[in-house]
């Protein structure tokens, strides 16, 4: 891969493109709910200058019970022309360094047809640790211009996803923690069963990355974390987790890799684990 494949930016890359008009920068941190403080607190608290706070749970369908789905074009567009984005910006994505949602929101932007989309690499947390500068408060940007497509092949359903359990021509990985991957503890969504999809990996997203630094792993370590869950980066790939956020932590990391292709299951356990729903597996995969 080169270095315009990659979806990485250093730090120093961004601290020189700071104030450039054509690169915009959203902060995309995201906790799970009850995780205080919020966010949206965190964010106004300290930033990189210029960020724009990209909120997962507003860039959303908000007519969808399940949490924080794809919105169609429309809405996508107008969302992201609202935060300053125009379709001929580069956008630069971040998050507190915990690698949970700056993943998900540069899928987003890719499935919506803009592929010049990075993530600064250790986000903010390696920002701070060089001690760069930050800012407080709630920048008011001016509206962009931006237009979307969405590229339907980016994810897939839960009827996609039943379909698949018969024939398994497609892999699916699932970036939960093992205990609830195993269905040893219970979710921390209320109401959901406790289990994986039948025939699903799964690779702990948080086992891709450093958490001391920030920094995701080098590629050959990446490979060698699917190669023992099983995966074979050859065939049809798609990643799961709770509700489609950090299971974009997977799908980044075999973008990484050089895998193109992948899928994204939307709905995610949040949706497979209903206590109507598919049939479900428990115990290692």
């Amino acid at each position: 891969m080169t270095a315009t494949d990659d979806p990485l930016v250093s730090t120093e890359w961004l601290a020189a493109k700071l104030g450039d008009p054509k690169v915009k920068v959203l902060d995309a941190s995201f906790k799970m709910p009850g995780v205080m403080p919020r966010p949206t607190e965190d964010y106004l608290a300290a930033h990189i200058p210029g960020a724009v706070y990209f909120d997962v749970e507003e860039v959303c369908d908000r007519t969808d019970p399940l949490p924080h789905m794809f919105p169609d074009a429309a809405q996508f567009a107008r969302d992201v022309a609202a935060l300053g984005v125009s379709s001929g910006d580069t956008v630069v994505i971040y998050d507190a360094g915990g690698w949970v949602a700056a993943p998900r929101a540069w899928w987003m932007f890719l499935s919506f047809g803009h592929d010049k989309v990075r993530i600064l690499e250790g986000g903010l947390k390696k920002w701070q640790a060089e001690g760069r500068p930050t800012e407080s408060g709630r920048p008011s940007p001016n509206p962009g211009r931006f237009t979307a497509e969405l590229d339907p092949t980016h994810l897939r359903s839960k009827q996609q996803m039943v379909a698949n359990l018969d024939g398994a021509a497609e892999q699916v990985i699932d970036a939960r923690a093992a205990e609830r991957f195993e269905g040893r503890v219970p979710e921390p969504r209320p109401g959901l069963r406790a289990g994986h999809i039948p025939g699903s990996r799964n690779l702990p997203y948080n086992e891709l990355f450093d958490a001391k630094t920030g920094l995701m792993k080098s590629r050959e370590e990446l490979r060698a974390a699917f190669v023992r869950a099983g995966v074979d980066l050859n065939r049809p790939i798609v990643t799961s987790c709770g509700s489609g956020v950090s299971a974009a932590v997977l799908t980044l990391a075999l973008y990484r890799l050089g895998v193109r292709g992948s899928a994204l299951y939307d709905g995610s356990w949040s949706e497979w684990g209903m206590q109507d729903g598919p049939p479900i597996a428990t115990g290692p995969a």
